[in-house]
């Protein structure tokens, strides 16, 4: 079982940045697959980043593409996501997860964990 925590969301202004973090406990952090997902009201959840265990593979949407950055720090199990030049449409409540291979991971019914999510809303 793992748990994870998110934190960092906010109100911030559009082309300003936040950047959030995902604190893990429980198993091994270091051997999961991580990834960022949102969801604005009405609307399905989006998948956002994903990041593999050693750090050596990313995947991003274009949505988000040269804007974002997904890190981890295995050593302070903790992931994050760097957000810049940040959008209105980038308003939603942000959810970290957890899988265990870097394969499928823009689809969230593939992670096995999730966080209970953070808000960030940005205003025009």
């Amino acid at each position: 079982q793992v748990q994870l925590v998110e934190s960092g969301g906010g109100l911030v202004q559009a082309g300003g940045s936040l950047r959030l973090s995902c604190a893990a406990s429980g198993r091994t952090f270091s051997g999961y697959t991580m990834g960022w997902f949102r969801q604005a009201p009405g609307k399905e959840r989006e998948f956002v980043a994903a990041l593999s265990s050693t750090g050596d593979y990313t995947y991003y949407p274009d949505s988000v593409k040269g804007r974002f950055t997904i890190s981890r720090d295995n050593t302070k199990n903790t992931v994050y996501l760097q957000m810049n030049s940040l959008k209105p449409e980038d308003t939603a409540v942000y959810y970290c997860a957890a899988k265990n291979y870097f394969s499928g991971v823009s689809r969230y019914n593939n992670y096995n964990y999730w966080g209970q999510g953070t808000q960030v809303t940005v205003s025009s």
